[in-house]
């Protein structure tokens, strides 16, 4: 792949983007084509026609779709097992009791996203919306089994929102370097925006949604019928188990972040251990094993049982794993076709402020390549020069870098393997997908801007 120069421009790379992306939507929603199957043919069809070496087309497509199984199957596939064990054992639905119970009917999806925030803190968004999942669904149905999305949302949109905009998420400090920010002031500024941007983006809007679709919630950890055990844990208990994941993936990404500042070294061989243990994928492996015991074995369950229901929770996710693999294919084949690079030398020259260049840069080549991180540090790099070349404040240059991050979330579709995961786990076909997810991703985007842009406002007087 290092040893051919893409000879097409920017306007036929972004033609044939588009045009693949029309083809995704005309094989899956209207010719009724398998979404998996849909995204390996244009994925295929796409590299021929942008130019990619014939020779470099499979290796192309395998690493693309690997690429994304390598965190993705392993989060889904733990987390679908978690959510099993607490659903099998009674303990999603004494959880959900509880939670109704003390926060109402009403309250509950607020409440939810709310812990979504606080969890958001440490966990990334995959791992975070896959571990919360059993607990969304079993409320849902507590509550109202044809609303999911009045409950799953709002917590989808919390996580993305800590993700997108709160160190020590990989995007914001990746901006914040390649920028020379400040990483407590833009965590601090993080903090600030992140409640207003999740409350329109995620819960408004996911009440606003529910109200106009009707989505029954997904069997995706068994149903949550009246055959329930005698003997469910407590909600304690459950809870407890919950936050073994997030107290162990906070000591990963405390622990790189107080390296990375030079206040611990990476060297030392606790530090690793400990990064080690809160790395997302060992830290719901770690959970899954106190969770067969606990849900499990203290309950007297037998080996076979637990491994009958361990194994139930795979099947229902393989669908899920493999089409958010081929989305992972599919927008690896666009960036393979180097369409970001053209998009990035025609958008270099805006001249437009630095806020506002750097937020449409990072648009442009998250609607076009599918990859937030991609987009994000794409843009960072180009605006970076700029930043460092003029009398920008502190608390400035951290908006930027939020902007930057704003940029990069702005509705994900089709060629962002996110979108198959959150439309899959949640049931929704690709038209709802769409219309929920996709506008959630555009207004949390656009409200992230614009707080951030009343930010670099405000610091122009600092």
């Amino acid at each position: 792949m290092d040893d051919w120069t893409q000879t097409l421009g920017t306007a036929p790379l972004l033609a044939i983007a588009a045009g693949a992306i029309a083809l995704i939507l005309i094989l899956i929603i209207w010719l009724k084509v398998h979404a998996f199957l849909a995204l390996i043919i244009v994925s295929l069809v796409t590299a021929f026609v942008a130019g990619i070496p014939v020779s470099a087309i499979v290796s192309t497509l395998t690493g693309g779709f690997g690429g994304t199984l390598g965190t993705v199957a392993l989060l889904v596939a733990l987390g679908a097992t978690l959510g099993r064990l607490i659903e099998h054992s009674g303990g999603a639905r004494s959880l959900a009791e509880m939670f109704v119970r003390i926060f109402g009917e009403k309250r509950a999806p607020f409440a939810l996203g709310i812990t979504s925030l606080v969890l958001g803190f440490p966990m990334f968004f995959d791992a975070g919306l896959v571990m919360m999942l059993p607990i969304i669904f079993a409320i849902a149905r507590r509550v109202s089994r044809t609303n999911v999305l009045l409950f799953g949302l709002p917590a989808a949109a919390a996580f993305s929102v800590m993700h997108v905009f709160l160190p020590p998420h990989p995007g914001p400090v990746s901006a914040s370097e390649l920028y020379g920010a400040n990483l407590g002031i833009v965590l601090l500024v993080g903090l600030i925006i992140a409640f207003p941007v999740w409350y329109v983006s995620g819960y408004l809007w996911g009440t606003f949604v529910a109200k106009r679709i009707q989505l029954p919630v997904p069997a995706l950890f068994g149903e949550m019928d009246d055959d329930q055990p005698t003997n469910p844990p407590k909600p304690g208990t459950v809870i407890a188990v919950l936050l073994l994941p997030m107290f162990l993936i906070f000591l990963n990404t405390g622990l790189t972040t107080l390296a990375s500042a030079g206040a611990v070294s990476a060297d030392d061989t606790w530090v690793q251990v400990l990064i080690l243990l809160g790395n997302s994928a060992v830290a719901l492996l770690i959970t899954v094993i106190v969770a067969t015991i606990v849900f499990g074995f203290r309950r007297g369950e037998k080996g076979t049982a637990i491994e009958k229901v361990v194994d139930s929770s795979l099947g229902p996710v393989a669908s899920v794993i493999l089409i958010t693999g081929a989305g992972g294919m599919f927008g690896a084949v666009l960036r393979a076709s180097g369409i970001g690079d053209a998009l990035a030398d025609s958008l270099s020259d805006l001249g437009l402020p630095i806020i506002f260049a750097a937020y449409i840069i990072a648009v442009v080549l998250r609607l076009a390549q599918g990859s937030a991180t991609v987009a994000l540090v794409t843009a960072a790099g180009l605006a970076a020069p700029a930043v460092a070349a003029g009398d920008f404040s502190p608390v400035q240059i951290a908006a930027i870098t939020l902007a930057t991050a704003a940029g990069s979330v702005f509705a994900g579709h089709v060629n962002d393997s996110g979108f198959w995961l959150v439309g899959r786990l949640m049931g929704m076909d690709v038209k709802t997908t769409l219309k929920t997810w996709t506008v959630q991703q555009a207004i949390e985007s656009v409200l992230g801007f614009l707080a951030a842009l009343l930010v670099f406002g405000l610091g122009a007087l600092v």
